[in-house]
């Protein structure tokens, strides 16, 4: 499914959010990696869990546009509880990765809406 089909289509109605995962798919502190799409138009984003709360970014490195995960599903350093760019060291806050160290100190990531909704689904808000 595209990006653009899961964000819905604005003539045929409200749109409703496009399901990524049930909360509890991800680890409490940890993170998933999502691809929308496909071709030109695929996206990358990762969702972050922190207790009950989700933080959505797109899975690209302001510094060089690189991945941040070094292996599939690994966006938070263990050491530091920070995001993590596996290619040069960037560190960011999950609550609004913001870069607090490194090559692009003072940047912050591209946020994505994400939301738990009342079934503890994930999903990518309308928008």
């Amino acid at each position: 499914m595209t990006a653009r089909r899961a964000a819905g289509n604005a003539r045929s109605g409200p749109r409703r959010p496009h399901v990524l995962c049930n909360l509890r798919d991800i680890e409490d502190g940890q993170g998933k990696g999502f691809a929308l799409g496909d071709g030109p138009a695929r996206l990358e984003i990762f969702v972050l869990r922190a207790g009950e709360r989700v933080y959505g970014y797109h899975n690209v490195c302001p510094h060089q546009g690189t991945p941040l995960d070094w292996v599939p599903d690994r966006f938070v350093s263990a050491e530091t509880g920070l995001i993590l760019c596996a290619t040069h060291g960037a560190m960011f806050r999950v609550s609004d990765g913001y870069c607090v160290a490194g090559p692009c100190a003072g940047r912050a990531l591209r946020s994505v809406p994400v939301s738990v909704d009342a079934a503890g689904l994930v999903v990518l808000d309308a928008g």
